[in-house]
């Protein structure tokens, strides 16, 4: 029998198998509220994480979970590598505070090193205890993550301050997007060097849809391209979730396999834009339909996607986002049966 994850893969490369998979990014602004407890235990207890995301695999056995036993405390990993400010909260993520934003500081900053800087040592540990653990269940971590240069960069200084940089003063964008840069390839080397079986990684950079399709060519996409490069071979899935039509067939250069986008871009445009290149990944609304819609809903968003962009391949059914705090468990039902009612009428 086909797994889930192997049509999954054979979907990122572009194949079209029997059945549409589906897929969906989980972390901590989810988790800790769909299984009840405290945002700080779901941090501090790993067998408490273990048992949380083994329970969804048993739950929802139809559905590929992005990137599966993630360990990462929201948008505070890479960021605290490079001392900023966290601050840890009962029901949320910790939230991020930049302490100098002067830019021409960041600048000069060096790449950090994941063996010894902020959360990443700890992360990397626990990695490799977990995983082993898994591969003793005959499981195993398959991907790892990264936060994006212009995610990274932002947290350093601040959105604004960067931002209005692009604009004063480019080459200084360009050196501190080169450090972020730097420390993403090292830090995603690092996890996978802990993993038995690594197959893939992903990248989450929201921010580079918020730049024209100028700077993004000269200032941006040369990074995410190094990234990309890096990992050839290996699945690699990016992350956007900011509308950004105008840079669709720019994107598509930067050697990813698969786009998980924002909903309100239409999922038949980013895949006529981007042709037969990037696998999609979406496209159901996560707020309106995903949390506060229901299964219903879900059911008639999710068929307007598959009807859009599942003939031809390349199409993984998903959120046009992570999956949103408060979303209900019937919802991410609906969102599987119809993945799999649809597979069939269209086999058949």
């Amino acid at each position: 029998m086909v797994s889930a994850w192997q049509n999954f893969k054979l979907a990122a490369q572009l194949g079209e198998p029997e059945q549409v998979p589906v897929a969906l990014i989980v972390d901590s602004p989810w988790l800790p509220g769909y299984a009840g407890i405290d945002t700080r235990d779901y941090y501090l207890f790993p067998d408490k994480w273990l048992e949380i995301n083994l329970g969804l695999r048993e739950r929802f056995p139809d559905i590929v979970w992005i990137p599966g036993f993630w360990l990462e405390y929201g948008m505070a990993t890479e960021p605290s590598a490079f001392g900023v400010k966290l601050q840890f909260h009962a029901d949320s993520p910790p939230s991020v505070e930049p302490v100098i934003t002067d830019l021409s500081f960041w600048a000069d900053v060096k790449p950090a090193n994941p063996q010894t800087d902020g959360l990443m040592p700890l992360i990397l540990r626990l990695y490799k205890v977990m995983d082993e653990r898994l591969q003793a269940e005959g499981l195993g971590i398959k991907m790892v993550c990264a936060r994006g240069p212009m995610t990274v960069a932002s947290w350093l200084a601040g959105m604004t301050p960067l931002l209005m940089e692009f604009a004063l003063n480019p080459d200084r964008v360009a050196r501190i997007l080169d450090t972020a840069t730097t420390t993403i390839i090292r830090w995603l080397h690092a996890q996978l060097d802990t993993l038995s079986q690594p197959e893939g990684i992903m990248l989450l950079d929201d921010i580079v849809g918020m730049v024209s399709q100028r700077h993004y060519e000269e200032l941006i996409q040369p990074h995410l391209r190094r990234i990309f490069d890096e990992f050839e071979g290996l699945l690699r899935v990016y992350h956007n979730d900011t509308p950004c039509p105008h840079l669709l067939a720019s994107l598509a250069e930067a050697n990813f396999d698969v786009f998980n986008f924002s909903h309100k871009t239409d999922i038949a445009e980013v895949k006529a834009k981007m042709g037969h290149r990037v696998a999609v990944m979406g496209n159901v609304p996560p707020l309106d339909v995903g949390v506060r819609g229901t299964p219903a809903d879900v059911t008639q968003a999710a068929r307007e996607c598959l009807d859009k962009a599942a003939p031809g391949g390349g199409m993984i059914l998903s959120f046009g986002g992570g999956v949103s705090p408060g979303t209900p468990p019937k919802n991410i039902v609906a969102l599987a049966q119809t993945a799999h009612e649809w597979s069939q009428r269209n086999r058949t």
